[in-house]
């Protein structure tokens, strides 16, 4: 069984878009009354690394969708949740439809509109309210194929952005496409980050600096969910057998 906090990782929430990375503001109520039902306790993500506390849940939402804050916020609200949205900074109020590998399919659609930055008065909002906001990088790229340079700019300059804009230390990130490596790892540490977050194919318990997540997505059923938010599942997963069955998995994958 996982004894300590469980952390989500959303995206967008939208009634229509039909992405992978967005769930329907009726999935989420679900979702997240499951889990108070089940008798678990809203926190933000840097106090889900730093306490480590059992029946906790941080509800974190990369990328910072304008969705987050209409349709996301008020669902949390009812819940009495505080959330947490990483944001990248090179976007963030710029008024123009985000794009990098993965997102910009939706440009010129009918759904481009779903890919609107929150402004900075937004995630202003949001962070006096409770929530945490914390880096996404400044361009959302996939760290461990940049160079030494590169990586210290997204990962020292999104911090330094965030803390100039909401006037408080910016003390957590995610990375982007949960991609990450040793040397990135170390960079984080070195850029004054005290927690990121991963998206890892197991979960299992992890220092600060990548703690793994649970990425919620448009084709997860509940019966999904309830799967993947299950102690004995997420105990299971970081099993010696889990973990072989991960390696055997990969291992095919590459034939």
């Amino acid at each position: 069984m996982s004894p300590g906090p469980l952390v989500l990782c959303y995206h967008a929430v939208s009634e229509r878009w039909p992405a992978d990375l967005s769930v329907t503001p009726a999935a989420l109520e679900e979702q997240l009354a499951l889990l108070a039902k089940r008798g678990y306790r809203g926190v933000t993500f840097s106090e889900a690394v730093a306490r480590r506390e059992a029946r906790t849940v941080a509800v974190t939402f990369d990328d910072a969708y304008r969705s987050v804050l209409l349709l996301g916020k008020p669902i949390l609200a009812r819940q009495g949740w505080p959330g947490t949205v990483f944001v990248p900074t090179d976007f963030a109020g710029s008024e123009r439809p985000m794009a990098w590998p993965g997102i910009d399919r939706w440009l010129g659609g009918e759904h481009e509109h779903e890919l609107l930055p929150l402004s900075w008065e937004e995630l202003g909002g949001l962070a006096a309210d409770g929530w945490e906001v914390g880096s996404h990088t400044c361009s959302h790229p996939r760290l461990t194929q940049v160079d030494d340079a590169a990586l210290e700019r997204e990962l020292r300059v999104s911090r330094e952005v965030c803390t100039e804009h909401l006037g408080r230390t910016c003390e957590s990130i995610a990375y982007p496409y949960g991609d990450h490596d040793e040397r990135v790892v170390e960079a984080a540490g070195r850029a004054g980050y005290s927690a990121a977050g991963t998206l890892p194919s197991r979960v299992e318990a992890g220092d600060a600096l990548r703690f793994p997540r649970v990425g919620v997505y448009y084709g997860d059923s509940m019966l999904r969910f309830r799967a993947k938010v299950s102690p004995l599942v997420q105990g299971l997963r970081a099993s010696p057998a889990g973990k072989a069955a991960d390696r055997l998995r990969g291992a095919l994958a590459r034939r």
